[in-house]
Formats: structure tokens, sequence, C-alpha cells
């Protein structure tokens, strides 16, 4: 549930990233070619904008927010599938199955969330608490607050 809500957050910052980035870019783009274009002495102005803009667009394509958020978001979907599956195992599979049978459904659970701990990138300070305070205020959030 942890690691799940967590990727949550950490997509939500990643969309919030990129779409700022790329509303402020895109605005100092349009501006700066307008000031330029206007020739009414603002095209110092108009050359900062395009800076900018081009500032903008390199930190977009160097974070590359938005593939991160969609990484995020598809670990975080990857650790409510593993939860879901402990949780039905736990309540149907286990008890009546077997020994032996129980343990290995349990090793196949724990090896799909060692591979997905694997696979997850790490999340910020912000995100965890931001998770931590979701789940203790009464589950697992993955809409926009």
């Amino acid at each position: 549930m942890w690691s799940a809500q967590g990727q949550f957050e950490q997509a939500k910052h990643w969309q919030s990233m990129n779409l700022w980035l790329g509303s402020v870019s895109a605005v100092a783009a349009a501006v700066s070619g307008a000031l330029v274009l206007a020739q009414s002495g603002l095209d110092l102005l108009g050359g900062g904008l395009a800076l900018l803009a081009a500032g903008g667009g390199a930190i977009l394509t160097t974070v590359n927010a938005s593939q991160r958020a969609t990484k995020a978001s598809s670990a975080a979907n990857a650790y409510l599938e593993i939860q879901t599956s402990a949780k039905r195992s736990q309540s149907v599979d286990v008890p009546w199955a077997p020994l032996d049978e129980a343990r290995q459904l349990l090793q196949g659970l724990a090896e799909r969330m060692d591979e997905q701990n694997k696979a997850a990138e790490p999340i910020s300070p912000r995100a965890y608490k931001r998770a931590k305070k979701n789940i203790r205020s009464g589950g697992q959030r993955t809409d926009e607050d």
C-alpha cells in the first residue's frame, strides 16, 4: 500500500512539473516572438523570454518529467496488483492450500514484489510524506488533491 501510494504521489509531482514547465516555456516563447516582431524596442525583453523558453525546454528534455510520471503510475499500479493478489491469496488460496502450495504462492508474491522494487524509481521525501498523510487519513488516493 505504501509503495503504491508513494508512486502515485511521485507521478503527481512529475505531471505537475511537466505541465508547469511546458506551459511557462510555451508562453515565454510566444510572448518573446511577439515582442521581437513588434519592433517596439522590447527586443531585449523578447530575447530574454526566448532564453527562458529555451531553458525551460532544455529542463523538460533533461528531466523527462512526462516519462517519469508514466513510469511512476505504472509502478503504482503494479504495486496495487501485487497488493490485490496478496489479499486474495491470504483470504482464498492460502487457508485451503497444502503447506507446500501455500509457500509457493507466497514465494511467488515475494518475487513479484522484489522485482517491482528493483524496477521502481525511488520516491522523494515529499511524495513519501504525502503518501503517509493520505494513507493515515483514510486510504490510498490516486486522484489529484
